[in-house]
């Protein structure tokens, strides 16, 4: 019988995927739960495996948009496996024929030199047109992408000499000798849907940024101090990720706001913090949730970033795994930025822009000293901050980095890291 494969729902509110890649062909046999297919969705990539073995046949195309619920393929489940498709070891290799000699061409007598080459013209019965190159001045213009009949020449009858060559300038629009070529491929729907929301949260919101900088000395001294002890306890690094969130979190107690949304007419507010990570995984960036992040501690923190960054590289993250975050951290600094103005992850109402961390040299006690400072970024939705909130808010999360032993530790470093 001919089994009907069909699209399965990957998340409330998803009604349509992309076959992005078929990982089988029309007419193979397929076994029960292989991977048949990769589909995109507008927040995730997913695996499609096969409902039951037999004989594939496919009814949609790489690149098609298909609903969920629609029928992609059909399986023969009546089908038997093909003799030989098992264990490759057992396959004898075939035997390959002797190679034939080509015929060989017929010889043919080498050319004899005619004994009355033609005579050189002497050098004064040479004569050249006007804008003829020289040997040496064709050369550098063939180099330069440059032709003849754009230059004037300076030599005899107006012949174009290598220092005529070597002075030229190509025409304004005119190709140089490089590659021109082009590419074009489809975007994947993920990064379809991400475009138009991010161009939607430009257009609908009334976005702003502030900026701030935070003196990393004290973060780097803890990290210098415990990261291998912490390394060994817990199996993982001590990260400047679990400071910047549980940074936000202690922010977010403080100012609420900042981690509210707009529902029409409506705000929203939440007694939880869903902490939204960017993370760049294989079909581009990914913002998967930290949930509760207010009951983790550091090592709850820097396992949960661990684990979706895994799951972001190996293409295995859920659609509810993306879902339903009420304030992002993104960190580009990881790829060398100083500064940016990042954009909101709607519908939340403001984002934390991380950057790199530079020795920069800083007033301290009235004299300057060389620390290790980054800058940070708040953009946030004036509709629902305000510019007190905004400010304040980073001003906290300053103060937090900057002494987190007091602010983030309660004073005691060793409890807070569970060593």
């Amino acid at each position: 019988m001919a089994l009907e494969m069909k699209v399965p729902s990957p998340g409330e509110s998803i009604t349509s995927v992309e076959i992005a890649q078929w990982l089988v062909e029309d007419g193979d046999y397929v076994e029960k739960d292989q991977a048949i297919a990769e589909v995109d969705s507008d927040k995730a990539t997913l695996e499609l495996p096969a409902e039951e073995s037999g004989i594939i046949t496919l009814k949609a195309a790489e690149g098609d948009e298909v609903q969920v619920g629609a029928v992609v393929c059909l399986i023969d489940t009546d089908a038997k496996k093909p003799e030989g498709s098992g264990d490759s070891s057992e396959e004898k290799p075939a035997e390959t024929e002797p190679q034939k000699e080509a015929p060989k061409a017929e010889e043919k007598a080498d050319p004899v030199p005619d004994p009355t080459p033609a005579r050189e013209p002497k050098k004064e019965e040479k004569t050249y047109a006007s804008g003829t190159p020289s040997p040496a001045a064709r050369k550098t213009l063939d180099e330069k992408g440059i032709q003849a009949s754009a230059v004037s020449g300076s030599g005899k009858a107006g012949r174009i000499t290598k220092q005529d060559a070597v002075t030229a300038k190509p025409a304004m629009g005119t190709p140089g000798p490089g590659k021109r070529g082009e590419k074009r491929e489809r975007m994947s729907m993920m990064r379809r849907k991400t475009a138009e929301r991010l161009v939607a949260s430009k257009n609908e919101t009334a976005m702003l940024t502030t900026f701030n900088e935070v003196d990393m000395s004290a973060i780097f001294a803890l990290r210098k101090q415990y990261k291998e002890e912490f390394k060994t306890r817990h199996g993982v690094s001590l990260g400047f990720m679990s400071f910047f969130t549980l940074a936000c979190v202690r922010a977010l107690d403080l100012y609420p706001a900042v981690g509210a949304m707009i529902d029409g007419k409506e705000m929203i507010t939440y007694d939880f913090k869903d902490i939204s990570i960017a993370v760049s995984g294989p079909r581009g960036l990914m913002v998967p949730v930290i949930r509760n992040a207010e009951n983790l501690s550091f090592r709850g923190v820097e396992n949960e970033v661990k684990r979706l960054a895994v799951k972001a590289r190996d293409g295995k993250l859920t659609v509810d795994e993306m879902t339903g975050g009420t304030f992002t951290i993104t960190n580009g600094g990881v790829f060398g930025s100083m500064l940016s103005t990042p954009i909101i992850n709607p519908p939340q109402s403001a984002i934390l822009g991380m950057h790199n961390i530079v020795e920069r040299p800083v007033a301290v006690d009235g004299k300057v000293e060389i620390r290790p400072v980054m800058f940070v970024a708040l953009s946030y939705d004036h509709r629902v901050i305000d510019g007190k909130e905004s400010v304040s808010f980073l001003f906290e999360v300053k103060k937090a980095l900057e002494n987190p032993i007091e602010l983030l530790m309660d004073g005691n470093e060793k409890a807070a890291l569970e060593l």
